[in-house]
């Protein structure tokens, strides 16, 4: 659906509008009602340099000067009943929190909540055990222990206001132990617990009446046996635990290979279950925001592209009719719904061959499938991430572009080499019309790790993905089987040529080459 609004920006110290567009936005699904709130913020603050960022471990410290950013977004309300509508509504929200935020982790997902965060001067804390992790550089503290240590974990939370993840492989018994405390955690550790088990997680939307892949838990070698003889081959192997980013999986396309698929998961000890094989003809994912008051925005859906199980590319908005779409939230708006706690959700999804839906996973953070939000909408999945967590009003999550692309840079080769053509793809990404590049800055390189991503936004899909073929192609990604397209544009007069030459420009912007030929 392809809605036009018209928006003001007001500067601080008059109420006379200073800009006025109509920007072309795409909405997740139809809105019940539409709410834009306009903010106009003016921080002043004489000592916004003395801010700092206090590294600390057992032998070392270290300080950090940083000015913080403040900026402030439109906000869309949908989902909301009338016992978590806001009362003040009209009051003006200035949102500054003067929580500390402590995300428990700080890879590249710490380090972009710490991007954001400085751009509303929200203070934002990373425990994490590696002293020049991802977020590190950019946070306000950095305590360089374990997120697994429960002690380390307690003394952390006593420093925030609020607690949340960036990866949710954590202790959930801290967790839950800090909230007897009173101790804020967002999203909550009951949520942290179903999701961190994807058995737990399967059992928990099949009884929220959630359309899933059939799957059951196993525990030796004939129970695998009959879910072959039940569900039929291919057959999905996953380990309940631990598994993200193409660890713990395995496929099995015989009953011959049950055995080895088993050991490659570590063996039954592990905890492991089998789903039947999805006949999906894409994957589709939805980013999900749920603020304290217990309203629910969704993003766009996205259709994401998988190279050895992770996450490769991911197009917004995903090129499917307007009822998946819309099945496509009503699912993830479902999913949400039966957890507990604020914060930004992503919704994996299949989409079969017959057009129905099926839940594969959620995450309770921040995802891969939503770093195209921030450049390709109004608020990126890490500011509202932030806006949910320290109770702010939810941001506008719809595009204010009409396509992006997102390409995960993942490791091609151990060491020196893969930073090679890492940064030669960089640099060739920095040439093409409405590129961002993004590095996480991690020490070490190696295979599949993912090291970076390149947002494109511009008019459509198809020329976004006309350049991303050309910035891949220029670093010897082309396929050598792949015959380069040519258009020979043939006129009988040159007074074609005013008119040809546009068509000559078009095909030039789908990195199609032309030539020019008159024939009299």
């Amino acid at each position: 659906m392809l809605l036009q609004t018209s928006m003001a920006v007001f500067s601080s110290s008059t109420s006379e509008p200073v800009s006025s567009f109509k920007p072309s936005q795409f909405l997740s699904r139809p809105p019940p009602s539409l709410s834009l709130r306009f903010f106009s913020v003016s921080i002043a603050n004489d000592n916004c340099n003395r801010n700092h960022r206090l590294r600390h471990s057992s032998s070392s410290s270290s300080l950090k000067l940083y000015n913080p950013i403040f900026a402030c977004r439109a906000s869309r309300d949908s989902h909301e009943t009338d016992s978590s509508r806001r009362k003040d509504d009209d009051s003006p929200v200035h949102g500054l929190s003067e929580k500390i935020v402590g995300v428990l982790g700080g890879g590249q997902l710490g380090r972009m909540l710490c991007q954001a965060a400085s751009k509303m001067a929200i203070k934002v804390m990373v425990l994490d055990p590696s002293e020049n992790c991802p977020a590190s550089a950019l946070a306000y503290d950095h305590m360089v222990r374990s997120f697994d240590d429960s002690a380390t974990v307690e003394e952390f939370a006593r420093r925030c206001g609020v607690l949340t993840v960036e990866i949710e492989h954590v202790d959930v018994a801290t967790l839950e132990k800090l909230e007897q405390q009173g101790i804020d955690c967002e999203p909550k550790a009951s949520t942290i617990r179903i999701i961190q088990d994807k058995y737990l997680q399967k059992v928990h939307f099949s009884r929220h009446g959630i359309p899933l892949p059939e799957f059951m838990e196993i525990n030796n070698l004939e129970e695998t046996k009959r879910a072959g003889e039940l569900y039929g081959y291919p057959l999905m192997i996953k380990s309940k635990r631990l598994a993200y980013d193409g660890r713990g999986n395995a496929v099995a396309k015989s009953e011959g290979e049950l055995s080895s698929a088993i050991d490659v998961l570590g063996g039954f000890g592990r905890g492991l279950y089998v789903e039947k094989w999805a006949p999906f003809i894409k994957e589709l994912a939805v980013t999900v925001a749920r603020g304290r008051d217990n309203s629910i925005l969704s993003y766009p859906v996205v259709e994401t592209i998988h190279k050895e199980n992770i996450c490769h590319i991911v197009k917004a908005p995903a090129d499917v009719p307007w009822r998946i779409r819309k099945l496509a939230n009503d699912v993830a708006y479902k999913a949400i719904s039966s957890l507990e706690g604020a914060g930004v959700f992503a919704v994996e999804l299949f989409l079969t061959r017959d057009g129905q839906i099926l839940l594969n996973e959620v995450a309770p953070r921040p995802h891969n499938s939503g770093h195209h939000t921030i450049e390709s909408c109004y608020t990126s999945q890490f500011e509202q991430h932030l806006r949910a967590v320290v109770g702010l009003p939810l941001g506008d999550p719809s595009m204010k572009t009409p396509a992006a692309i997102m390409y995960n840079l993942l490791g091609e080769d151990e060491g020196e080499p893969g930073f090679k053509v890492a940064h030669q793809l960089i640099a060739r990404a920095l040439e093409i019309p409405g590129a961002t590049a993004h590095w996480y800055d991690k020490p070490e390189m190696r295979r599949q790790r993912k090291m970076g991503h390149i947002t494109l936004v511009g008019p459509s899909v198809g020329v976004l993905e006309a350049r991303l073929k050309s910035m891949l192609r220029e670093e010897g990604y082309e396929n050598p089987n792949e015959v380069a397209p040519r258009v020979g544009i043939v006129m009988g007069s040159d007074s074609d040529l005013p008119v040809m030459k546009d068509a000559a420009r078009i095909l030039n912007m789908f990195g199609v080459s032309t030539e020019v030929a008159f024939i009299f």
